[in-house]
């Protein structure tokens, strides 16, 4: 990745500016949307040098794009990392990077706290294709533990959908060095950075899904994956990245310390086509020019709420890591920073007044999404969760009568007094 001016700048100025300068064309201080599909080369000997890497350049618009490469430079300026690469969206993004560690006979060590998507694609994905899947509650040890030497990556969650379980990454960290295991952190919900940086605890590479937070409004599908930059490779845990090619260079001789972000552009983009559209990545950066300021707010009204909501007789758990009681506090004190995230979780007496209480919200929107600007929830279930069996769901910290809730930019005390009304239906349905 060139070098950033910006690179040393505060969080703040690199969400606006990192990755981009203006247009030396036409001026544009905005970063232009380039709407194309291929790129004219100076010449016959340029195309083939461009084709080959001999020459930085554009080669097709399935894998080259100047706002998708601002974007992605964006984040990887925000989460600390040497290169990015964006993609379609957050499920293209972990299917690239697990392609690109994993294969046949390998093993993959997962937390049981994830995403129900997440689960979806190791299920459907890497199981079939003779890739060992073992999992562990999101904990240093235990995970830590399930490591062997054929073990290629480690697979946490920054902060755990829905259970909000925060693992030690610093101690996870350190496990996965000694065994020579790549440490990927999911930092969907540690906000490109602001809340939660990964990398600086230790891990290898982060991946996001960019239609959360760094989006912020709900307008686009995105992934990207960060390159931490500073694992080593040459011990063959993972032979696409340590076998010589014809002419005896290793990836790392080739692209130094960016070799798994070039692996994942490799397979995700030139051999897929997960490819993110230009407009795509302008809503991406516009939506980081404001991150800081969403986050901020959307956590302190969720601290807020979960205080009022642990107080409300109709709920009986409130589930959000800036509680006292929340099992992952302590460990959240140390590892995030400016807040606890944005979403949080309560619990109802039964399903039927989950199920309830969602349908008898008027200013929370209900639907499957998170990081808008508007407030939504959803009941994980019998939606983001179903494709999981009953105990993995549990195991997840998803029960039936869970509600999920994402918090927006909208006054805390309207949402309030949505939610009692809410509760109110919910607690008369009960």
């Amino acid at each position: 990745m060139p070098h950033d001016p910006h690179s040393r700048a505060a969080f703040a100025t690199r969400q606006v500016h990192a990755g981009s300068a203006p247009d030396p064309i036409s001026g544009s201080r905005a970063q232009p949307i380039h709407a194309t599909s291929s790129y004219v080369f100076e010449s016959a000997e340029h195309a083939a040098a461009v084709f080959a890497g001999d020459e930085p350049g554009n080669q097709y618009g399935r894998m080259h794009n100047p706002t998708t490469d601002a974007f992605a430079a964006r984040v990887a300026a925000l989460e600390g990392g040497v290169a990015a690469v964006a993609l379609a969206s957050g499920q293209a993004a972990s299917a690239a990077t697990l392609l690109a560690l994993a294969r046949p006979g390998a093993r993959v060590v997962c937390s049981t706290n994830v995403f129900g998507g997440t689960a979806t694609l190791f299920r459907r994905l890497l199981v079939p294709w003779g890739v060992e899947l073992v999992q562990a509650p999101p904990e240093a040890e235990a995970l830590g533990d399930a490591l062997d030497e054929r073990t290629v990556a480690c697979w946490v969650e920054s902060v755990a959908n829905p259970s909000g379980a925060v693992p030690d990454l610093p101690r996870l960290a350190e496990r996965c060095r000694d065994a020579g295991v790549p440490l990927v952190v999911d930092n969907t919900w540690g906000c490109a950075g602001y809340l939660c940086r990964p990398l600086e605890h230790g891990a290898t590479a982060v991946v996001h899904s960019a239609t959360k937070w760094i989006g912020g409004h709900g307008t686009f599908v995105g992934g990207v994956v960060v390159d931490g930059g500073d694992f080593d490779w040459s011990a063959g845990r993972v032979p696409a990245l340590s076998e010589p090619d014809a002419r005896g260079r290793t990836p790392q001789d080739r692209h130094g310390s960016a070799a798994l972000a070039v692996r994942v552009h490799e397979l995700g983009l030139f051999t897929l086509g997960a490819t993110l559209s230009p407009f795509a990545a302008f809503l991406g950066l516009q939506g980081l020019e404001t991150l800081d300021l969403r986050v901020q707010r959307s956590c302190d009204t969720a601290l807020e709420l979960a205080h009022w909501l642990a107080e409300a007789p109709a709920v009986k758990r409130v589930v959000y890591p800036g509680l006292l009681e929340h099992p992952s506090h302590e460990v959240a004190r140390r590892v995030m920073r400016n807040g606890f995230g944005a979403v949080l979780a309560f619990e109802l007496a039964d399903e039927a007044s989950a199920r309830a209480c969602l349908d008898a919200l008027a200013l929370v929107s209900h639907l499957a999404n998170i990081g808008d600007a508007k407030s939504v929830a959803i009941h994980p279930w019998t939606t983001t969760h179903q494709g999981m069996n009953e105990s993995e769901r549990r195991a997840a910290g998803v029960t039936p009568e869970l509600v999920r809730l994402s918090l927006g930019l909208e006054d805390p005390r309207d949402l309030r007094a949505d939610l009692a009304q809410a509760l109110h239906v919910a607690g008369v349905c009960s």
